[in-house]
């Protein structure tokens, strides 16, 4: 009987070996994803930029006096006040000195200069000011003052800043930049 059952093991263990190695196919995975999430994700992401920039553009339009610019990251700007004087702006590692205010497109005020008061920005060495500024700097000489229209995505995007900006908002930022200097100079406040 021992005998029977250590040869009926041994036949058992032969034929799970046997039937292991055989060739199967693999199972196809019960729920397969076409991509379609993502490319209606796209899509919903075109026409919420389309959107936004056709904002921006009758703001543009508005206003034909004033020579709006467009800048190569995806937003729009005007001089408000110009400093021809000086060739200086602000590259990687100065310390900018700056003093802002943000609207809505509507021109209402969502923070005024008051409530932000003088902001510090190490330039491209930091992430606590929004995409569209820490492009926008950059092109600021001292004493220079700048209206900025920004897309959502240039701006606190999808997001809001949990506070007063709402989703996906499009902004107006007027920037004044005070004055900027390398980071190994820091001049005590």
């Amino acid at each position: 009987m021992k005998k029977n059952i250590v040869s009926f093991a041994i036949l058992l263990l032969g034929v799970l070996i046997i039937s292991s190695c055989s060739k199967q196919q693999a199972r196809k995975p019960i729920s397969q994803s076409s991509g379609s999430f993502m490319r209606e994700s796209a899509e919903r992401n075109k026409k919420l930029i389309s959107g936004e920039e056709s904002k921006i553009d009758s703001i543009i339009k508005s206003d034909p006096n004033t020579k709006y610019l467009t800048s190569q990251k995806g937003y729009w700007y005007r001089y408000d006040k110009k400093n021809d004087l000086d060739t200086l702006r602000p590259k990687k590692g100065d310390v900018a000195h700056f003093n802002y205010e943000i609207k809505d497109l509507n021109g209402n005020v969502i923070y005024s200069e008051l409530e932000l008061r003088p902001q510090t920005y190490h330039v491209d060495k930091e992430q606590k000011i929004i995409m569209g500024l820490r492009h926008g700097i950059k092109l600021m000489r001292k004493n220079e003052t700048v209206t900025f229209l920004f897309p959502s995505h240039m701006g606190y995007g999808y997001h809001g800043d949990d506070r007063r900006i709402g989703h996906n908002q499009p902004l107006i930022c007027t920037v004044t930049l005070t004055d900027f200097n390398p980071e190994n100079k820091i001049q005590p406040e």
